[in-house]
């Protein structure tokens, strides 16, 4: 089960990643889905999580990664081990729980990829502790810590209060992205959505949401249109660029690729444009790819 990447000849970076790894269950109808029957199509069991995504993701724009999320003791964790030792992910500061099972995440999706139902068993991230994040956070060298929401409250709030490293956030979901709301202040950069922006702010117009995260603070915010493309802004511009050409294969993955490219601009000092069509384009390859972690994402690194 384990994935294969693309070598890079010289690291860009490090960073670290708190967040949520999951064995990830993808049923796929053949046809269209048809709701309260069996739907013939392919299954498919891969290594996911939003954190295990986007450590993917940076190693795979050359950056040395380690990911520090909560293991369970079961097969799921065993093969999704192996699978980030032989990405290069470094496990040493990852804590393993035998006696909890691995956090799951089971989805179905349309013909198209589009996903249409999920069931997530993600208790053990709650294991993941503030005291546990105090012991690690010492010891880290990086450029940049990244943060997925999967993780307690009460972790991302030292982590982003104690860090002289800057950090970077994927909100993952309107209920979890207002664990963020008091450390909004201490983001060098923030991912979310439209509705996660809304939750953020009460903003429903994603410009002026982007203009009020800036406000509380934020240092860049990107926020992800979908379709419609991408909202950026600092304390200085407010961008909203279209996404490129994009074939559609499989959604799933493309805003971890998103989240990937925003922390490898901000450690290569790009601009608030630079960063974001980077980061478009970072989702469109992933769009266009079976699996959450496209191989082709690396190409970018040759137009920087």
């Amino acid at each position: 089960m384990a994935d294969k990447i693309r070598p890079q000849t010289q690291s860009v970076g490090a960073a670290v990643v708190f967040g949520g790894i999951n064995m990830d269950i993808w049923g796929r109808p053949e046809k269209a889905l048809v709701p309260k029957d069996s739907n013939p199509g392919a299954v498919t069991l891969r290594p996911g999580g939003v954190g295990r995504n986007i450590a993917h993701d940076l190693r795979l724009l050359g950056l040395e990664v380690s990911l520090v999320a909560a293991m369970g003791g079961d097969l799921y964790a065993t093969a999704i081990s192996e699978s980030c030792r032989a990405l290069g992910i470094d496990l040493s500061y990852a804590p393993v729980f035998p006696q909890l099972r691995s956090s799951t995440y089971l989805y179905i999706s349309d013909e198209r990829g589009e996903m249409q139902l999920a069931v997530s068993d993600m208790d053990i991230c709650s294991a993941l502790t503030a005291e546990y994040a105090a012991s690690v956070l010492p010891k880290l060298k990086a450029d940049a810590i990244v943060l997925d929401t999967n993780i307690p409250e009460e972790t991302i709030h030292y982590i982003c209060n104690n860090s002289s490293i800057p950090v970077y956030s994927d909100p993952v979901s309107t209920a979890k992205a207002v664990k963020l709301l008091p450390v909004l202040h201490r983001l060098s950069a923030i991912k979310p959505n439209a509705l996660e922006a809304e939750a953020l702010t009460g903003e429903s117009d994603p410009e002026s949401a982007a203009a009020a995260l800036v406000k509380k603070g934020v240092k860049r915010v990107f926020i992800s249109l979908g379709r419609q493309g991408m909202i950026a802004a600092d304390e200085n511009e407010l961008l909203r660029l279209p996404i490129p050409p994009t074939r559609l294969v499989n959604v799933t993955g493309a805003g971890d690729a998103a989240m990937a490219a925003i922390v490898l601009s901000g450690i290569r000092g790009l601009g608030l444009r630079e960063t974001a069509e980077l980061a478009l384009r970072a989702g469109s390859i992933t769009c266009g790819s079976e699996s959450p972690n496209a191989e082709e994402l690396s190409e970018i690194l040759k137009t920087l």
